[in-house]
């Protein structure tokens, strides 16, 4: 039958990239080809382009949750076509096995000996297309993968190209042949985003530019494996003031008490909150963390990761994004704002 792994580009891990700092100059004039090297292919999304590089500079990974047909893949496609990486993309479907995903040891009679087959995670920029279609046990082959940049097989580790990034769609819960994501796997991912229809002009442009020629097989790509190292190591070095810190951990701590919500965020969902914040602030042209960094956050990093109580409406699944987005808009209301940075 027919294999569910489709490969774009193809390479075993290898060891991490050198970390030299990009310049201010560099940082901006990147990060801006990125964006429009994607906008090329995603029209009127501008939020959605910027936190895939928003996760993709944090070293995080990103979930793009909405019905089918409004460009989840394109984002993931058009953003992999923008590096000079490696590039795999796995459909996700019920019969794929976790062995597709991480690889295999195959016997070699040959040498008399087991030799590892490399799955389809070992790459850059790992497209996972309609995660949500495959069974629970195939989604978790991906849990230590986004989690620590390595895979486990038969006992014996290998790591995974760096820079790595997992770019996740899926389709509604409530849409056909669909399983939920688990607590643990949603808690991998720094971002969750949804695309949205496109407005009527979008829409339109979309039928004219695309009767003819795929946009996608336009992009070039217009940075490196290696200057996207970079860009990474100046958003590290973006400053984080101690009460910025605080303000993060006060609303983190906010969702686990808060009387609408089953589960709160994690430790994991603070740090990641804060890495996110520090690219958003070096897009913006800063080199500190305010609080509108944060606040502009909230949502798209801790939302997915929270489950409502029954009682505010986390039995009804269409409500339940709204009222997980209205629990934080409280929070974001009610958590002292910091008004100058301790030093």
């Amino acid at each position: 039958m027919d294999h569910p792994v489709t490969t774009e580009q193809v390479a075993p891990a290898r060891p991490a990239l050198p970390e030299r700092p990009a310049s201010a100059e560099e940082f901006a004039r990147l990060t801006e080809s990125i964006v429009a090297s994607v906008e090329r292919v995603i029209d009127g999304k501008p939020d959605a382009v910027r936190s895939a590089l928003v996760c993709l500079l944090a070293e995080g990974h990103l979930l793009i949750e909405d019905v089918p047909g409004v460009g989840k893949t394109m984002l993931a496609r058009a953003l992999a076509a923008s590096v000079d990486a490696t590039v795999r993309r796995i459909q996700f479907t019920p019969d794929l096995l976790p062995g597709d995903v991480t690889g295999v040891s195959v016997f070699n009679p040959v040498a008399r000996e087991f030799e590892f087959k490399h799955g389809a995670v070992f790459a850059n920029i790992v497209i996972a297309d309609e995660i949500n279609r495959s069974s629970p046990k195939t989604q978790s082959a991906l849990l230590e993968a986004m989690e620590e940049g390595q895979v486990t097989v038969d006992g014996s580790t290998h790591l995974l190209p760096d820079p790595f990034l997992v770019v996740a769609t899926q389709n509604p819960l409530e849409m056909e042949g669909t399983y939920s994501l688990p607590e643990a796997q949603r808690d991998r991912f720094m971002m969750r985003v949804s695309m949205g229809y496109p407005d009527a002009r979008s829409e339109a442009l979309m039928l004219r530019q695309r009767e003819t020629v795929n946009p996608l097989d336009a992009i070039r790509p217009v940075a490196t494996a290696h200057q996207i190292a970079g860009l990474i190591a100046w958003a590290r070095a973006v400053h984080v003031a101690p009460a910025i810190e605080d303000y993060a951990v006060a609303l983190a701590a906010a969702t686990r008490t808060h009387a609408d919500l089953r589960l709160g965020a994690s430790p994991r969902a603070t740090l990641q909150l804060v890495r996110a914040a520090k690219v958003w602030a070096a897009l913006d042209g800063r080199g500190f963390v305010i609080p509108d960094d944060i606040t502009a956050l909230l949502i798209p990093v801790l939302a997915h990761r929270l489950i409502p109580t029954r009682s505010a409406g986390g039995a009804r699944a269409k409500s339940m994004t709204d009222v997980i987005s209205s629990v934080l808009e409280q929070i974001a209301a009610s958590v002292r704002v910091p008004i100058a940075a301790r030093q």
